[in-house]
């Protein structure tokens, strides 16, 4: 008993000391330093370091967020301050994430005045000396801390400075915050930066503010505790509303569309309520600055190239001495195409040798004009829409780039006309004519509307080639011994030489090709079938390729004994088969022929839909099989096969192929409708992809269940596939969409009954109108009717 007790007793007295040495350790500190001591770089609460850097920056958060927004900061832009960041959090916050300062005695309740004071405080206490500006930023803010950094730098820190947004508060709130007529306060949203002269003169003052406050608002009283510490107010001007941007839209800012000159122009960014978005933001940035590193990339190629030509020199002589043409792979002193990349801006970079090399100015105003499509007025395209925008914002930039010392500032309206061609050798050349607003707000303050004539060139940078690790998507390390690099040439000529013998690597678990399940939906049409089946035999039975065909055969009548008498051409009459018999006996055929087991029938007696058909076919697959939906007027390549199995992967991809679509052969004079892919080249004049068509489309069951199948409630024709393929749009499944030169849908009539839904009869007569033929072959049909007709062209014609 006496040995418990004495037992007992070392536990207490342990427990006791620990508790001891941690209330001893933070006696007189308002705060403790729960961080994760990997978190805190080189002792975050020590103020002992001689030399002084540029940042701290404060970010006020709560609990619940630790692991979610904050994480995100400080996984982005947190990585990149010249200085330091740590967050600052209620007394019982706790993160293995993140560098973290719990405050003693703060809770997280809203509004947080206290926690905005007494971070100041510990901002004070603990780093005034060791740092020139210190920001209090909330975790939904975003900062281009490169931005942040060159303003700062401009700035001297010795001074009082307030920096941020200027408030006086909103309609609503006017005269009620109790601010005098020369007072105002930093927006605590888009982030507050202080110089350390300015913390210096807040500091002793904290503790009163705190305990003296008028309003709710946490950063109206900040602007108020420094008006009456430090003597300053927060800095006036309109500027400030630019590049400490706020978004209006509360939780949906910068979920959208990024290419804004808002996002461009700003430092700050608020707010960014969805980690989610921070990382896509900081994404973003990241590419801005690329293509700004880029920039001067080939600024330097331009510097270099006109030295050069300034001594009479030739650029050969750089690139001899440092080996400046010299792949990338072979040594690490490659510079890039010189003579290219060090062109001189000019519309005559690229000299033409003849007259098919001339280079031609596509038209662009309302609409683009253009002689090279049929339609010689259009809508512009997405990719020109987007390449004007990105051409029009970076001019705006240049414009303005010193409209605050000028005080003025220029808005852009309008493009008036312009032009734009391709340099397949060094980038975009674009002339425009754009309808301006100059605004002057300095002095004699005026808005007019002017125009300037501006032109671009968007220069092509040098090619550049990363290998990435499929799995990781991350890119490979490429740096090699000498004796790897053998190794891995050898490797891979030993791998060349045996690459034409090698069987397919998209195999299934047993080691054989995956199946093929095509399920193809069939009413009626013996004559196409008969054509599709000698291909299929031609494609498949004869390679014996591993596939199985469904055939999902409809009963037009109802009635399997039907017979049809018909006169012969000696005016007897003789019992002839229905279709679908005629069907099953060239079926049976092949069966024979080829002593073909996987080759599915099952008869349907209902009316059809084709949506309804295909369920039919996927009841007859097991969940772990690969199928295809196939129609009986599709032609396919056994490459298209491998491409098949390739895109289709379980739980990850769905292939949905956009299929070339041939015209009505009777617009174009004698087309052979046994098309040879091995010879057969997609012509303008012939067809056309269907880019809206989704009918075909292969995955594995497994994921169509998860899809949720087909909608068999759609009857006649059309729009199952189009429910399909928005079912998988809105899944986590990736979408593998892209022409497929291996598949030709041969024309046919298409019919659409009158009855069907408006949706479905309109998709319809969109398909019959667009598969008739070319603006071409239309207009020469035209042209020709209307020459034989004597101008004349009835309904009939």
């Amino acid at each position: 008993m006496a040995r418990k007790r004495k037992t007992l007793s070392l536990i207490v007295g342990i427990v006791l000391g620990v508790l001891l040495s941690v209330f001893l350790k933070h006696e007189g500190d308002p705060c403790g330093a729960y961080a994760p001591k990997h978190l805190v770089a080189d002792d975050i609460t020590s103020n002992e370091s001689p030399s002084r850097d540029l940042l701290f920056v404060g970010v006020m958060t709560a609990a619940r967020y630790l692991d979610t927004r904050a994480k995100a900061v400080y996984d982005t832009w947190g990585q990149h301050i010249p200085g330091k960041i740590a967050f600052f959090s209620s007394e019982q916050s706790y993160s293995t994430h993140v560098p973290l300062i719990p405050l003693i005695g703060v809770d997280d309740v809203y509004p947080p005045q206290k926690k905005s004071f007494t971070m100041l405080k510990y901002m004070h206490d603990h780093y005034l000396d060791r740092f020139e500006w210190f920001m209090r930023a909330d975790d939904d803010v975003y900062v281009r801390m490169d931005k942040l950094e060159k303003l700062l730098r401009s700035v001297d820190s010795s001074k009082p400075w307030f920096i941020g947004q200027t408030g006086r508060g909103n309609s609503e709130e006017f005269g009620l915050l109790s601010l005098e007529n020369d007072e105002n306060f930093c927006m605590g949203g888009p982030g507050i930066i202080l110089s350390r002269e300015t913390l210096r003169k807040l500091g002793p003052h904290i503790q009163e503010c705190l305990e003296n406050l008028y309003t709710t608002h946490e950063d109206v009283e900040l602007g108020r505790c420094v008006k009456k510490s430090a003597g300053i107010s927060c800095t006036w001007s309109y500027e400030m509303q630019v590049i400490l941007y706020h978004n209006q839209s509360s939780e949906a800012a910068f979920s959208g569309d990024l290419k804004q000159k808002e996002v461009h122009r700003a430092i700050t960014l608020h707010p960014v309520k969805k980690p989610a978005l921070m990382y896509r933001l900081h994404k973003y940035v990241k590419g801005l600055n690329i293509r700004a590193r880029k920039q001067e990339c080939i600024e330097l190629h331009r510097d270099m190239a006109f030295s050069y030509a300034e001594m009479s020199e030739n650029l050969r002589h750089l690139e001899e001495d440092f080996q400046y043409e010299l792949s990338p792979h072979v040594d690490d002193r490659y510079f890039g195409e010189g003579n290219i990349l060090g062109k001189r801006t000019s519309l005559n970079r690229f000299t033409p040798n003849s007259l098919d090399e001339v280079l031609d100015w596509e038209f662009i105003s309302k609409s683009l004009f253009s002689y090279k499509d049929l339609n010689p007025k259009r809508r512009y395209g997405s990719s020109v829409k987007e390449g004007l925008g990105d051409v029009v914002r970076e001019v705006m930039e240049i414009i303005n780039q010193f409209s605050k010392q000028r005080g003025r500032v220029i808005d852009f309206k309008e493009i008036l006309y312009g032009y734009f061609r391709l340099d397949p050798v060094h980038g975009v050349d674009v002339i425009l004519d754009m309808l301006l607003v100059y605004k002057k707000y300095r002095g004699h303050k005026m808005t007019v509307g002017v125009r300037r004539h501006a032109y671009i060139q968007q220069t092509f940078n040098g090619m550049e080639i990363r290998e990435i690790n499929p799995e990781t998507n991350l890119p490979i390390d490429t740096t090699l011994s000498d004796e790897d690099a053998l190794h891995k040439k050898l490797i891979k000529q030993v791998i060349s030489k045996f690459s034409e013998n090698m069987p397919t690597l998209f195999t299934s678990a047993s080691g054989q090709e995956q199946q093929i399940n095509f399920v193809l939906p069939l009413s009626g049409r013996h004559d196409t079938f008969k054509r599709f089946m000698a291909h299929y035999a031609r494609e498949c039975l004869d390679s014996k390729e591993n596939v199985r065909l469904i055939v999902i055969l409809y009963n037009q009548n109802n009635q399997a004994d039907e017979r049809v008498l018909s006169n012969n051409r000696y005016g007897h009459y003789e019992e002839q088969t229905t279709d679908m018999e005629r069907t099953l006996n060239l079926l049976n055929d092949y069966s024979s022929k080829y002593s073909y087991d996987n080759l599915v029938v099952k008869i349907i007696n209902e009316t059809f839909a084709r949506g309804k058909a295909l369920q039919h076919g996927v009841d007859l697959i097991t969940n772990e099989e690969l199928m295809f939906f196939i129609d009986v007027d599709i032609i396919f390549s056994r490459d298209f096969l491998l491409r098949l199995r390739r895109n289709v992967v379980k739980g990850k991809s769905v292939y949905f192929p956009i299929v070339f679509s041939m015209y009505n052969p009777r617009l174009i004079h004698a087309l052979d409708l046994d098309v040879n892919l091995d010879q057969f080249e997609p012509n303008q004049d012939l067809g056309s992809w269907r880019q809206f068509g989704f009918g075909l489309c292969g995955l594995y069951k497994s994921d169509y269940i998860l899809l949720g199948g087909f909608n068999t409630s759609i009857s006649g024709w059309g729009f199952e596939d189009v429910n399909l393929y928005d079912k998988t749009v809105k899944s986590t499944l990736k979408i593998i969409r892209s022409v497929d030169r291996g598949l030709v849908h041969v024309w046919h009539p298409v019919v659409c009954d009158p009855n069907l839904d408006t949706l479905q009869l309109n998709m319809c007569k969109g398909t019959q109108a667009s598969m008739l033929g070319s603006l071409r072959t239309l207009q020469t049909f035209y042209k020709t009717h209307m020459a034989v007709s004597g101008g004349h062209l009835d309904r009939k014609g």
